[in-house]
């Protein structure tokens, strides 16, 4: 047995080879918490290259071979006994690569192809250079062949494919740029192994048993403490009693290694990840010869940040009014990513080099920066490196604040300007963006604004956003809006662009009774609020499209006296970074599915005919092809952008995508993503329903649940007709029937019913698969929330929730595509009423509870 370190490139480079993974081997299972940890990695190194570090390297882990039994001298052939993820993942990456560059450099696209995935001269199954076990061959293949190849649909070698596409397009984004070739290099070059070779008659099992028999591992913490204070062999006793214990009892082991972690950003090191915490702290103290005093310093320090970073934790402890508002509120924000600044400007104020009000002033240049990016919709990619980097590029030369300020003014900080926030308030469905808490924060400020005598407890209040003109329009407010319409738009138009956008959107704790209600009835509860913007709302005479305009005009106002802007002077990209949006969205369209001008319009807060002219003219856009009319039909006015799919045929393509056509030649309907659904795709998982679920867990039993159950079926009986109420109750006590529960309300609207397993009262243990909402004036539905269930065991196995799917499309009138699986389809209440649709969910749910109650030993 030979064990060596090695490159991903030195491994696979060279004479024709090929890598079997055999067929006792478990199938390719990575999921998208380990691509997203190998991409932040692939980024990290890809940065280090730019920035000329041609040294540092990341260890991925180890790389099991033994000779295969078909092994010849002129073809090595190797089994792969362990690391196949690793082996299979890269290799997805590098064809991600390939295919992102195919139109632009067709030659490095067969350069990647010939170096790193195939064995040009061979043919079959030996033209592969890695090859999966059988179950992946077939999706593995087809990728490796290129994006024209038919591809087989779902399972976990597509999904790590398209995570891998839709990175590559995010990383073409210009508030964090990165050149798609260093991150080829980056994985190829940067990306260490450690090959471990057997030879014939070598217990490769017994190799594989002690590589991967690795028991509870010792946490970043837990190694730098013993690391200290071995190296503390008089002033031990002391130290610990001094320093360490009170500061050990005041923080978790996980806070405590993010406060060491903290603690090397503050002193300059902006790279160190805290996964390397220890090694980057080792490396630091063992520069020179390290004293017992230099050790004991370093903890006196750590202990006196500890009581600073305990005020980030616990915003309470800040004995400031001013700063602790400002901790308050970036806490409610969760905005952990800011913590290297904050903790600088409280050690600045510390050591009396600010004072307090300096100190407010520059947090709110950090809360502004943040809700700012937000609301414009500024992707979050790069905040992490923003905030980071901040302690070691303070200017020495500008009082604190002002450096802040500057800082985060810099071009390529995008911190939008005030006609930039201006803009996105009238036009950006701010509802369909960051995160709930983070939108409801928004509202708050802006209520706070208008300083009303007898301010409301916001902590005490149970609000919610309500959408003023409601999310599903009746004919009364079509009426309305119709009012307001001007060719070539229509009331529909107007509707699907204004509902969402901030000045639609207030807050209040009667969601339920405001519902889909007509104007005139809103007004009466509305006037009845205590708070002022909803007062405001109510003394309006109509609700169309000028009053949301004017009002979002008059938010717009408020927004830019309560958030300051970045000083003047700076680069503007704000346009592209929407384009970027929408070519991130198409990038992340599941097999099967298309979207429209208009949806696609809606999501971006522009216009349909805009985007058209973008996707016409702007080559390389993934599944642009895939944006149609609203009827399903390919635009008259459609080119294609790349000259190698000039004439091609654009309905043949979309067949290949698994789109389905009717007999009238349009795209099957089903399969449409609305604006919404195009929102739940690059959001991922938006914790909203998770938080109304666990809120519905701490509220299933007493008054509060019982008064949420009653309000729930009373709209439901509003909306929905006695036979579907009946039909609706059944299901509900079906579900206890076999073992379930029933939570009500939270999130964003405080009707709803979940039907939930697990532990009643434990927040985060359960699991629901379902979600009841009464309807919007034309039905309740019943929400599929596969898109939640996609990171709950056992339903992280695609193939669980694709049985889901298939149950579910066994009721009469029910039929969700599966390019939907990875979203939240929703299916009429009304059909419910069919006694064998029932029956039938019913059956599935006593199935769902099954796999449920056997996750551990599937």
């Amino acid at each position: 047995m030979q064990a060596k370190e090695t490159l991903f490139a030195d491994l696979v480079q060279g004479r024709a080879q090929q890598f079997q993974v055999p067929l006792y081997q478990r199938t390719y299972s990575w999921t998208e918490k380990q691509l997203g940890q190998l991409w932040s990695d692939v980024l990290e190194q890809a940065e280090l290259l730019e920035s000329g570090d041609g040294a540092s390297t990341h260890f991925l882990g180890s790389v099991v071979l033994a000779p295969s039994l078909q092994n010849e001298a002129t073809f090595p052939r190797w089994l792969v006994v362990d690391g196949q993820q690793r082996l299979t993942t890269l290799s997805l990456a590098l064809a991600a690569i390939r295919d992102h560059v195919a139109d632009a450099r067709p030659d490095e696209a067969e350069r990647i192809d010939e170096e790193y995935l195939i064995n040009k001269r061979k043919s079959g199954s030996d033209h592969f250079r890695l090859l999966p076990t059988q179950a992946d061959r077939p999706q593995f293949a087809a990728h490796v062949r290129g994006p024209l190849a038919p591809q087989a649909v779902g399972g976990n070698v597509a999904a790590a494919y398209g995570f891998f596409r839709r990175k590559l397009v995010e990383a073409d984004d210009p508030a964090a740029p990165q050149d798609v070739f260093r991150i080829e290099q980056a994985i190829t070059s940067r990306l260490t192994l450690v090959a471990v070779t057997a030879e014939r008659g070598d217990n490769v099992h017994r190799i594989f048993e002690s590589l991967n028999n690795t028991g509870l591992k010792l946490s970043q913490a837990d190694l730098l403490r013993n690391y200290l204070f071995m190296r503390l062999p008089t002033r031990g006793e002391h130290v610990y009693e001094t320093y360490w214990l009170p500061l050990q009892d005041s923080l978790s082991n996980d806070e405590l290694e993010q406060l060491m972690w903290l603690q090397l950003v503050l002193d300059g090191d902006d790279r160190v990840r805290r996964q390397d915490l220890y090694a980057a702290q080792q490396h630091r103290f063992e520069r020179g010869e390290v004293t017992e005093a230099e050790i004991e310093a370093y903890i006196r320090e750590l202990h006196r940040n500890g009581a600073l970073f305990r005020r980030l934790l616990h915003p309470g402890e800040e004995p400031d009014a001013a700063v602790r508002a400002r901790l308050r509120r970036l806490d409610a924000w969760q905005a952990q990513v800011t913590y290297p600044a904050l903790m600088l400007l409280l050690d600045r104020r510390e050591r009396g080099e600010l004072t307090s009000s300096e100190a407010a002033r520059a947090m709110s240049y950090i809360e502004s920066f943040l809700v700012r990016r937000m609301i414009c919709r500024v992707p979050t990619n790069n905040l992490n490196r923003v905030f980071q980097s901040l302690p070691g590029q303070l200017p020495i030369d500008v009082p604190v604040a002002d450096g802040l300020h500057r800082l985060l003014s810099a071009d390529n900080r995008f911190w939008p300007d005030d006609r930039e926030l201006r803009d996105k308030i009238g036009t950006a469905p701010f509802y369909l963006y960051g995160r709930w808490h983070q939108r409801t924060m928004v509202l708050q400020r802006l209520e706070e604004s208008y300083e009303h005598p007898e301010p409301l407890d916001f902590g005490a209040a149970q609000l919610t956003i309500e959408h003023v003109l409601p999310q599903s329009a009746g004919d009364p407010w079509l009426r309305m809006l119709a009012e307001d319409a001007e060719a070539p738009d229509t009331a529909e138009d107007l509707h699907a662009r204004l509902r969402h956008t901030l000045g639609n959107l207030t807050l209040t704790a009667v969601n339920s009774e405001l519902s889909n209600h007509p104007f005139e009835r809103k007004q009466g509860l509305l006037q009845g609020s205590h708070l002022e913007m909803n007062r405001r709302i109510a003394a309006t005479a109509r609700w169309g499209a000028r009053e949301i305009l004017a009002r979002a005009d008059e938010l717009a106002d408020r927004a830019i006296a309560l958030w300051p802007a970045p000083l003047r002077g700076v680069g503007r990209a704000e346009r592209s970074r929407d384009w970027q949006l929408a070519h991130r969205m198409l990038a992340a369209l599941p097999h099967g599915t298309w979207t429209s001008y208009g949806d696609l319009a809606a999501f971006l807060g522009s216009g349909a005919q805009a985007v058209g002219s973008h996707l016409a003219h702007t080559p390389g856009v993934v599944n642009a092809y895939r944006v149609l009319t609203s009827e399903g039909k390919v635009s008259d006015g459609f080119q294609w952008s790349s000259p190698d799919d000039a004439g091609g045929d654009v309905r043949a393509r979309l067949s290949g995508d698994g789109i389905r056509f009717t007999v009238n030649g349009a795209a099957d309907p089903a399969q449409r993503l609305t604006a919404d659904d195009l929102a739940l795709l690059v959001a991922g998982g938006d914790d909203e329903q998770t938080d109304g679920a666990e809120t519905a867990q701490r509220t299933a039993e007493g008054q509060g649940g019982q008064t949420r159950s009653h309000r729930f079926l009373r709209q439901l009986a509003a909306d929905d007709s006695p036979v579907t109420v009946a039909a609706v109750r059944a299901l509900l006590a079906d579900w206890e029937e076999l073992g379930g529960w029933i939570g009500h309300g939270a999130g964003h609207t405080t009707t709803s019913a979940f039907l939930m397993l697990g532990e009643a009262g434990a927040p985060g243990r359960g699991i629901w698969p379902l979600t009841l909402y009464p309807g919007g004036g034309r039905g309740g539905t019943a929400e599929v929330v596969f898109q939640h269930l996609a990171a709950r065991k056992p339903f992280t196995d695609r193939t669980l929730r694709a049985e889901l799917l298939r149950r579910l499309n066994e009721l009469e009138g029910v039929a969700i595509p599966e390019g939907k699986l990875e979203l939240r389809p929703a299916i009429r209440l009304s059909l419910l009423a069919k006694d064998h649709n029932r029956k039938l969910l019913t059956e599935t749910l006593g199935w769902f509870r099954d796999r449920w109650e056997s996750r551990d030993t599937l």
